[in-house]
């Protein structure tokens, strides 16, 4: 499957497949994963959590489990895992992404003192 045709991901999607890249979670634990992972600099709304969910199962990003990894949790928690595809996705992504920022730095745009911001 042709990878490039997601990209480039919008940033909630990124985020999303970060967040399930090392194990299945719930929703409000994604939400969580990327408010802790980025410092409470990105929090995902559940509209736009969910939306983007919704989205990214019918593309086969991710799946929604039948099972349910936790025992006694809540019966309302639907969890997600990340798919093949997703993985390649979120790895070219990555990798777009490091090369628009090893271009920038040729030119002179990086963060800290020397690059102004």
């Amino acid at each position: 499957m042709d990878v490039d045709r997601f990209l480039p991901l919008a940033p909630a999607m990124l985020q999303i497949l970060l967040a399930l890249a090392d194990e299945d979670r719930h929703g409000y634990a994604i939400m969580q994963d990327v408010s802790q992972r980025t410092q409470g600099k990105v929090r995902l709304s559940p509209g736009t959590l969910y939306g983007n969910i919704k989205r990214m199962v019918e593309q086969d990003l991710i799946e929604e489990l039948d099972e349910r990894p936790v025992v006694g949790d809540d019966e309302r928690r639907r969890y997600y895992r990340i798919t093949r595809l997703g993985r390649q996705v979120a790895t070219a992504e990555v990798t777009r992404m490091s090369e628009l920022v090893a271009q920038a730095r040729l030119l002179g745009l990086q963060p800290g003192p020397a690059g102004g911001a």
